[in-house]
């Protein structure tokens, strides 16, 4: 009996043993060939996630930031222990004892699921077997991908420490509403670091990754609440809080940004524009989109926040104006249906959601409004973001007597008389509030609209090329084409300095006389008869004059003379074409450029002659604070020598490439002065500092332009339809332009101030006759008197005059400036009287020298 009890147990422990032995060859086959072609864990030793990268101002202020995934990553040891702790109570209270995986959770887990039937299945993986999934495996599930997790997870323990285990799934994991990682979470739900949070928000956001998306802080409210307690319970069982913590935080309110409990830290950014939009454009092209995107990079951006707030509203005022001055009412295209203006809430939410620009500053913030009635003689409208009064917020009819509606077939409706002849309810609409000038009362709401006509505006240091402003267009939120770098416009006679400075360093001076009187060119399009913007002609005339008045026949006759291959180099040089066509007409600025490029060359005239590169970025370093770009490469001699004299500063070298003589940089910028001081920007530019610059419209006015700068600074703007059409006989450089440039560089010169213009050592003065080109003496002095700089040592020949090849015909008038003569009074208190105009027979002065 006894040998029969033996040999039964025997074969139910050989069974037993036989049983545990397959089993293990089982699992051990089953583990040997799903380990085989196992991805690298060890890759996550030098795995870098995505992260924002975010623009600076130069006062260290986030202005912008850019990710596809909105992740900041904070190092382990910079996570605090109370956010590790909720994220372990949560997810895997053994995660410090377990080697990757946890037998036990893995088995509770199994026996759950058979006793549900398969119905309630619940995961059962550790912290370090998340990370494999999410970086490694993805998140099928299937018994073949968990194999492969526990594997892998038994190997990165190997491998990793357990903190940087957890450094990768607190930066890695997504927590809903866009953020990835614990860092951006904080910031999205509570608008707080991680080292701001209380507990309850901590066990927050540890409560997310189970399913983020069933866990809305508003839409789900009772059951996140739940989830957070569960997480603070386990946190107190763990022994991470106490009981007095626990019961205080767990009987805490659950508030977020998303309930309106704390400002979004959106709303600390201004809103987007132009200029970190053209940012992300550039660094996407230099450094790829996908590494600006997700390289964690710190930009320090040249903006200047005033100057780039003056520039917006100094175009935005021009453009308005001339949009006004048509009295054409388009409105902004938009309406809500009128059963969902039933309610201030009905309305509210349907205007919240309907897409019109939100970033506009004029006098006062523009407000999207719907108009809820029509009266007999007022409209009432709603207004995002402000508050119902008891009367209701109205346009009068006072309003909208400037205006005829556009209709839907492009005809005009009546001059309007009341607000129901531009309004229907349902209307989406801009408003803003007027006030009164000397106290800033309320007067009323009045109707806005985002014009038509577009334009551009660009600012920057012109020794240094640091943008600090640009513009590129009325609202960034209504358009987001960047009109001053992706708009290829013709800049029409703002392009003459070009010809100009090839002529000035051909060997011509200010004081060469050309002559001004019809031509005509056979083209393959026909006969070209170009024309002054007057009409007339007015024979032979110094190079000053012509670039003051804008003369199109000088510069046509002069760029005959010089060469186009000599005046397309120059533009080439100075980057404002890459290859430009060498056709006559190209010289009255034909050719399409940009606004950036021009100001940019500008900037070469007014430091008087250096290549600068313009550059909207100082500095890029990457995630771990590395600079990777660096604008101002210029060096520091000394700055580190401890021995420098008191009252010296340290000296710093720079190597920027002479692009054109100090001497005919000079004189161009003294030539471009006269058209501010007295030429065809006289009326609209006037600095307390010496400006210089150049107007510039193309045929129909299609175009208009004005570039200038001061001693430090050089702005430009540039206006006109995108689909380019005539903008009107009163339309100019000059006129639209110019008052953008002055709104602007008032403010500038006050921050930057100005000075004279650097006069090269080399420069010699005579002074001449600005009409007539003819040499005076050094005492003379009068309106018609200016002293004009030539190159030391090099006498002026006067008595040439240059046609550029072409005859000067008959029949035509020629317009002189003031008068046939002219009276000076000399430094001796003496008159003299100064000639007629020059003419064939009695050229007295110009030429070469």
């Amino acid at each position: 009996m006894i040998r029969f009890i033996m040999s039964f147990f025997g074969g139910i422990f050989s069974v037993l043993t036989l049983g545990i032995g397959m089993m293990a060859l089982t699992i051990g086959a089953v583990f040997w060939m799903y380990g085989r072609d196992l991805p690298s864990h060890e890759s996550l030793a030098q795995y870098t996630p995505p992260t924002i990268s975010r623009i600076y101002s130069g006062e260290g202020r986030i202005i912008d930031e850019f990710a596809q995934e909105r992740r900041l990553f904070t190092p382990a040891d910079e996570i605090p222990d109370l956010v590790k702790q909720a994220f372990i109570s949560a997810e895997d209270k053994n995660f410090y004892q377990h080697q990757g995986y946890d037998p036990r959770g893995i088995a509770a887990a199994a026996i759950e699921a058979v006793r549900s039937g398969g119905r309630n299945v619940r995961g059962a993986s550790t912290i370090t077997q998340q990370v494999m999934k999410n970086f490694l495996l993805g998140g099928e599930r299937r018994a073949e991908r968990k194999i492969k997790e526990i594997l892998l997870a038994a190997r990165l323990e190997q491998t990793l420490s357990k903190e940087k285990i957890l450094e990768l799934y607190l930066n890695e994991i997504f927590l809903g509403q866009n953020s990835y990682g614990v860092t951006a979470a904080a910031q999205t739900y509570f608008n707080k670091s991680l080292a701001e949070l209380a507990p309850h928000e901590a066990a927050f956001l540890a409560s997310l990754p189970k399913a983020p998306s069933d866990y809305h802080p508003v839409r789900n409210k009772e059951r996140v609440t739940d989830r957070r307690n569960f997480v603070l319970k386990e946190m107190y069982e763990n022994g991470y809080i106490d009981q007095a913590t626990y019961e205080q935080e767990v009987a805490l309110p659950l508030r977020s940004v998303q309930n309106g409990d704390f400002e979004p830290f959106q709303k600390q950014l201004p809103p987007r524009d132009y200029f970190t939009d053209e940012i992300r454009r550039q660094l996407s092209r230099d450094f790829g989109e996908g590494e600006f995107f997700s390289g964690g990079f710190s930009v320090r951006a040249t903006i200047e926040p005033d100057m780039q707030a003056e520039a917006a509203d100094a175009l935005r005022v021009a453009l308005e104006n001339y949009d006004r001055s048509l009295g054409v009412w388009r409105g902004t295209g938009k309406t809500i249906p009128a059963d969902q203006l039933g309610t201030e809430a009905d309305w509210r939410a349907a205007l919240s959601k309907v897409s019109v620009a939100r970033d506009v500053v004029r006098e006062h913030v523009w407000h999207p409004a719907v108009v809820l009635e029509i009266g007999s003689n007022d409209a009432r409208i709603g207004i995002e973001g402000v508050e119902e009064d008891a009367d209701g917020h109205w346009i009068p009819a006072k309003d909208v007597q400037w205006a005829r509606k556009l209709n839907k077939d492009g005809s005009l409706g009546r001059k309007a008389q009341v607000a129901g002849d531009l309004l229907e309810v349902g209307d989406v609409v801009l408003v803003r509030e007027m006030t009164a000038d000397a106290d800033g009362s309320f007067i009323r709401w009045t109707l806005r609209q985002v014009p038509r006509v577009q334009g551009a505006f660009m600012a920057m240091d012109v020794n240094t090329g640091r943008v600090i402003a640009m513009q590129g267009g009325f609202s960034y939120q209504h358009s987001v084409f960047n009109r001053a770098t992706q708009a290829k416009r013709q800049p029409g006679s703002s392009f003459k300095p070009f010809v100009y400075a090839a002529a000035l360093d051909s060997g011509y001076s200010p004081a060469t006389i050309v002559v001004d009187a019809p031509i005509e060119i056979n083209t393959p399009q026909g006969v070209w008869r170009p024309k002054n913007a007057s009409n007339e002609f007015y024979g032979p005339t110094p190079l000053r004059t012509g670039i003051e008045r804008s003369r199109n026949l000088m510069t046509i006759r002069l760029a005959q003379e010089v060469g186009m291959d000599v005046v397309g180099r120059y533009a080439e040089r100075f980057g404002v074409y890459d290859n430009m066509s060498r056709v006559l007409a190209n010289a009255l600025g034909s050719e399409e450029t940009t606004l950036y490029q021009m100001v940019a060359a500008y900037a070469m005239f007014a430091n008087g002659g250096e290549r600068v590169e313009p550059t909207l970025v100082d500095r890029v370093q990457d995630r771990y604070g590395e600079t990777v770009y660096r604008h101002d490469n210029r060096t520091c001699v000394d700055c580190f020598d401890r021995n420098i004299p008191a009252g010296r500063s340290p000296r710093i070298t720079s190597d920027r490439e002479r692009i054109m003589n100090a001497v005919t940089a000079y004189q161009l910028t003294s030539m471009m002065k006269g058209v501010v001081d007295r030429g065809t920007a006289s009326r609209t530019v006037n600095l307390p500092v010496p400006t210089a610059g150049k107007t510039g419209t193309t045929n129909d006015a299609k175009d208009v332009w004005f570039v200038g700068f001061t001693s430090n600074i050089v702005a430009g703007c540039y206006i006109g339809y995108d689909q380019p059409q005539p903008m009107g006989r009163g339309a100019s450089g000059g006129g639209m332009c110019g008052p953008v440039f002055q709104q602007f560089m008032l403010e500038a010169v006050k921050k930057y101030g100005g000075g004279a213009f650097k006069v090269p050592t080399e420069c010699q003065f005579i002074k001449i006759d600005r009409f007539t080109g003819a040499r005076l003496s050094d005492d003379a002095s009068g309106e018609n008197v200016v002293a004009e700089c030539f190159r030391e040592g090099e006498e002026p020949i006067f008595g040439i005059q240059f046609d550029g090849g072409w005859a000067m015909g008959s029949g035509f008038d020629l317009i002189s400036p003031t008068g046939s003569t002219r009276e000076v009074t000399t430094s001796t208190g003496k008159k003299a009287i100064v000639g007629p105009k020059a003419s064939f027979g009695s050229l007295s002065s110009g030429g070469l020298y």
